[in-house]
């Protein structure tokens, strides 16, 4: 699907996200343990448990009407039925920074995103650091020796804080990282000996830097899968997760979308997108194929950890 979605697609879109964002999150299966007051709630897929940990939260240093290009004031009004939290004073734009633990059928965890990190990570010029991801992770009952896999949907700073120390050890010793080779390879050609340097040289060293090209299956179980997904635009190499059931998937998006209003219009364009004509086009592709089976989006920056859009 190219260009503005249709004005059929983006009715149909809002009408179910705003059913289910109203209904709360004890709708559709959710299970939201004791560990919510700590930033971790849960969704399952098939045989799998996807929990939510808020790492940080605050407010970016650009407001949104200077981050989002495209969207219309009816727009807005939307996005902020959806998303009211994601609204401060003066037009600011206040975001939560999430990773994702996936727990595995036969034991161990998969964690999408490693969040803003610690003090000294390459986030804090920007970001609100430290983070709390390891808290979280405690709060929740992960043990960081079960993290088996760190799939990092893409290397900007807020998604991989918590993957190495500003030492460059890892914060997860038994873990593969998994990253696409074209983020890598956009990496070098760019020459950003930042990250480089200090995430993807560090885990090389230590031997623990897997590259996938493409789709790629990471786990199984019985009723299920879990895959990366290549959703590029927001960066070249960028990745999504899919954890398929039988009855309902979750898809955790990264930087596909970053903002409610690009769920009420996925045309709506984020100024820090690598190649903005084709993060849109991978925005509006995934939203469409979600729409036709039952899913939850699980989302890195809105104030709300799932987010259906199609009622399970």
């Amino acid at each position: 699907m190219t260009g503005r979605t249709s004005t059929t697609r983006r009715t149909f879109l809002l009408a179910g996200l705003t059913a289910g964002v109203t209904a709360g999150l004890t709708v559709a299966g959710l299970d939201v343990p004791a560990a919510a007051a700590c930033g971790a709630v849960s969704l399952t897929a098939g045989p799998f448990r996807v929990t939510a940990l808020l790492d940080a939260n605050g407010p970016f240093f650009l407001p949104a009407g200077e981050a989002f290009t495209g969207a219309t004031d009816q727009d807005w009004a939307a996005a902020r039925r959806l998303d009211p939290g994601a609204f401060g004073p003066d037009d600011t734009w206040w975001l939560d920074f999430r990773c994702f633990a996936i727990h595995l059928p036969g034991g161990g965890v998969a964690l999408v995103d490693s969040g803003v990190g610690p003090a000294g990570s390459p986030a804090q010029s920007w970001a609100p650091v430290p983070g709390h991801l390891l808290e979280r992770l405690a709060a929740a009952g992960i043990d960081r020796a079960e993290v088996r896999l760190v799939v990092l949907t893409h290397l900007h700073e807020d998604h991989f804080g918590w993957s190495v120390s500003p030492r460059g050890v890892p914060y997860f010793p038994n873990a593969r990282y998994l990253v696409s080779r074209a983020e890598i390879v956009a990496l070098e050609q760019a020459g950003d000996e930042l990250v480089l340097s200090y995430v993807v040289d560090p885990l090389r060293a230590t031997g623990q830097l897997d590259t996938v090209d493409g789709p790629t299956r990471i786990a199984g179980g019985p009723g299920g899968t879990v895959s990366t997904l290549p959703t590029p635009g927001h960066t070249p190499g960028h990745q999504s997760v899919v954890v398929r059931g039988a009855r309902r998937q979750v898809v955790i998006t990264g930087d596909v979308l970053v903002h409610a209003v690009q769920l009420v219009d996925p045309a709506v364009g984020y100024r820090f997108e690598d190649d903005p004509d084709l993060a849109r086009r991978t925005r509006q592709d995934l939203l469409a194929d979600a729409a036709g089976r039952p899913t939850w989006l699980a989302t890195a920056h809105l104030t709300t950890p799932f987010v259906p859009v199609s009622s399970s």
